[in-house]
């Protein structure tokens, strides 16, 4: 174990006493109460809150409380619990499920460390660990001079791909935390999720996905052979899931047909008429949303039916090998296409939108004249990123939630999040983000 755990930069421990952690919802892994082991093993204080079955499920114990009471009886609760426990440490996956928010806003005002956690923007082999928030919230400089600055401090970082994603783990965790939330509804009666979806009702119409995933593979692949075989110029544009805090709350618009919208009415205004426009469906897409309707609707509706496609299939390492370049609102894919040489534009401030990484000019000026990643930029963005932000390990790999885990409690231990100087206060993309009308 200590020898997965070296592909972690150490830290010293802090000499701090009394530190009290309290975890809330973790991701759907035994990650937190892994963690939680160790930080208490090492004599911490831990504390864990429950709002739902599932939550018990993956992990109950002396060190937890469950909250049952309704979202407007939780902002006093949770003062309440940070005071009366003296908390110093607040340890969360994702800042903007309701229950998060609220107590991202309480911990703050008590001076707790709040340690926020997302999947990792390296995948596979990462987790994601920040202070305070992630996205439009992260602290991470945006500046390029910080960056480099931070790059040349962390020295050398093993970015060796480990822990590849278990299809089982990604999907058998999810499907049993959801519907024990559903059948054991009455333990926790007052308990809101953060999906949009029935789960039942998901996970069915994801059944049906799966059984034709090779069918859908087939077609789109064929697409993209053809439109290389004719040497088409063409744009990607990955589609974003409704339910994505990214689209909901790290963004101005309230569906991504919005997105649509925006993306079509500038391509048939400012792009050459010969190049194409190919959208690629969410690989965790289900399906409410008909999005190759959507599509056709707007290319009827901006007079683009010969220059719009769409792969309902497939992944992007294929689109990316001819692409012109990459649209996204702020999705990972973006950094994805950064990272194989593709140019990448960004309708909001995303983590990544750094000049000399993505392009800094408008749309018009993207279709004519898309602006590729500087290699140097990429290299030192990747390099501060994986040695602050990031942590080794996966909760979709048996080996890597124990590794996520131990890296997990040593940064908490250790206070060092967004370390060697990647912590820039107020957030540096919040304040362009408003201007766009973010709600945050």
């Amino acid at each position: 174990m200590s020898g997965e755990a070296s592909f972690e930069p150490k830290f010293q421990a802090s000499s701090s006493p009394n530190r009290r952690i309290l975890f809330l919802q973790g991701p759907l892994s035994p990650f937190y109460r892994l963690a939680g082991k160790h930080l208490e093993g090492r004599g911490l204080d831990v504390f864990r809150i429950n709002f739902c079955a599932g939550d018990w499920l993956h992990w109950h114990g002396h060190e937890c409380t469950s909250f049952k009471g309704k979202v407007c009886e939780w902002p006093d609760f949770i003062e309440d619990f940070l005071q009366t426990n003296e908390i110093t440490d607040l340890v969360l996956h994702g800042d903007q499920r309701i229950y998060h928010r609220i107590a991202i806003e309480k911990a703050r005002r008590h001076h707790v460390q709040i340690a926020v956690t997302e999947l990792g923007a390296l995948r596979p082999g990462w987790m994601t660990l920040e202070k305070n928030g992630l996205s439009t919230l992260s602290h991470f400089p945006c500046e390029p001079e910080n960056v480099r600055e931070v790059a040349n401090g962390v020295g050398d970082v093993d970015l060796t791909p480990r822990f590849p994603s278990s299809f089982w783990l990604q999907t058998c965790p999810d499907v049993v935390y959801n519907l024990t939330n559903v059948f054991l509804k009455p333990l926790f009666p007052n308990y809101e999720r953060h999906t949009i979806y029935p789960p039942i009702e998901e996970y069915i119409r994801g059944a049906v996905r799966l059984l034709t995933e090779k069918k859908r593979k087939i077609p789109a692949e064929k697409l993209i052979r053809n439109l290389q075989e004719e040497n088409r110029s063409y744009f990607l544009l990955p589609l974003q899931l409704e339910g994505d805090f990214q689209l909901r709350r790290h963004s101005p618009y309230e569906s991504f047909s919005d997105v649509l919208d925006k993306v079509f009415c500038s391509f048939a205004k400012e792009a050459p008429m010969d190049a194409h426009l190919v959208l690629k469906s969410h690989p965790l897409d289900v399906g409410f949303e008909d999005w190759r309707s959507v599509s056709n609707s707007l290319a009827n509706k901006y007079g683009l039916n010969e220059r719009v496609h769409f792969l309902d299939g497939g992944g992007l390492a294929k689109p990316f090998e001819t692409t012109a370049g990459l649209i996204t609102l702020n999705s990972t894919a973006g950094l994805e296409a950064l990272q194989v040489g593709v140019a990448v534009k960004t309708l909001v401030p995303a983590h990544f939108d750094i000049a000399g990484l993505t392009h800094q000019g408008d749309l018009a000026s993207f279709w004519n004249q898309p602006v590729k990643p500087n290699p140097e930029m990429l290299r030192d963005y990747i390099r501060a990123l994986a040695a602050t932000t990031q942590i080794r390990g996966s909760i979709h790999n048996k080996d890597g939630v124990k590794v996520a885990a131990l890296n997990l409690a040593d940064r908490i231990e250790s206070r060092q999040l967004n370390p060697f100087g990647a912590f820039v206060d107020p957030p540096p993309r919040l304040e362009a983000a408003r201007k766009l009308g973010v709600p945050l």
